[in-house]
């Protein structure tokens, strides 16, 4: 294709992507560079009978009047994205002078919030991933050698999962691991301990949390590699079986590599996707043992006049900067596929 055709082919969707994702990074950035304007207040002093007293009160008008000259608040360049809430770069310093072991100091780092919430989404994107890749694969191939006549029914039921709700399945999930649902009745039973809660531990919320990724994103790989069985050469696969090859032996040598840009497109689509998990956090309650990126973006947003925006805004900002992060050895390696089949 012409550079110019190649031009007016990719313009309308270049145009989307400036308007309605490069821009609004651009603009939250910008508003992360800025905090609420703090009210100004008047001291004022009250005599009596009995002695003087001062009041402070807030001046209203002087403050409307600030927040109109300056309506993207005061000017706090990157510091919102140094302090405590974020990177905490000084805290950590502290922490590493201060701390006899490395035990301690990761335990420090650990409590902070922006790097505790790193941990779990860290954890949970590189569990889930390759679970869910390994796991979609497996199933796909699965289903692909079941009778015609099963075939059917076998997609419908390893397609449910994924026509649930997030919420909804989410919540679904965390009643049947409560005291009185099925799953954390039959544990309560197996151990004798009626006191005994899968949501009281932080390692089985986790648990719970990834397991319920697992069920939920596996549909969408299944789907996609079974898609791509359909397109193996046939007569690679009776070339390998004369040569002598195992049906392990094909799937690893001949199935697998035609599969890889699907496995390429499924990872990149499984990071992000999981990189920004929220819902079962909430579904869950489990913010007091879990606690995601995410998360911490909704937290700050959730109160109206909540004047943490900059903070979101720069959480948003290194949520993106680490998705990239994750993505670029995927990215790298498409693209040098990508160049040496042009050659």
């Amino acid at each position: 294709m012409k550079h110019r055709t190649f031009f007016w082919f990719i313009l309308p969707t270049l145009s989307a992507m400036i308007l309605f994702i490069a821009l609004p990074i651009v603009s939250v950035f910008v508003q992360s560079l800025f905090v609420a304007h703090e009210q100004v207040q008047v001291v004022s002093e009250s005599c009596g009978p009995f002695g003087c007293t001062e009041t402070t009160s807030v001046d209203l008008e002087a403050t409307q009047k600030l927040r109109e000259e300056q309506p993207l608040g005061r000017f706090n360049g990157l510091n919102t994205y140094f302090n405590r809430s974020h990177l905490a770069i000084a805290d950590i310093g502290e922490a590493w002078a201060n701390s006899d072991s490395m035990g301690a100091f990761w335990n420090e780092v650990y409590n902070l919030p922006f790097y505790n919430a790193l941990s779990f989404t860290l954890t949970y994107t590189f569990i889930v991933t390759p679970l869910v890749l390994m796991l979609g694969l497996a199933i796909a191939v699965g289903v692909n050698t079941l009778p015609g006549a099963l075939k059917g029914l076998a997609i419908f039921i390893s397609l449910l999962p994924f026509l649930v709700t997030p919420l909804v399945g989410s919540l679904i999930l965390f009643w049947m691991v409560d005291g009185d649902g099925v799953i954390g009745a039959t544990i309560q039973n197996i151990f004798n301990d009626p006191s005994l809660s899968l949501k009281a531990s932080t390692p089985l919320m986790w648990t719970m949390l990834m397991v319920y990724g697992v069920w939920h994103t596996l549909p969408f790989s299944f789907i996609t590699f079974y898609a791509g069985l359909q397109t193996v050469p046939e007569d690679t696969l009776e070339a390998a079986k004369i040569d002598g090859a195992s049906k392990w032996q094909s799937l690893i040598l001949v199935t697998v590599p035609h599969l890889m840009p699907l496995v390429s497109f499924v990872t990149l689509m499984l990071i992000m996707d999981n990189f920004r998990v929220f819902e079962p956090i909430v579904s869950f309650s489990a913010d007091a043992h879990a606690r995601s990126l995410s998360w911490i973006i909704f937290n700050d947003l959730r109160e109206s006049g909540n004047p943490l925006y900059a903070s979101a805004g720069a959480t948003s900002l290194l949520t993106i900067i680490l998705v990239v992060i994750l993505m670029m050895p995927v990215l790298v390696r498409t693209w040098r596929d990508f160049t040496r089949k042009s050659l």
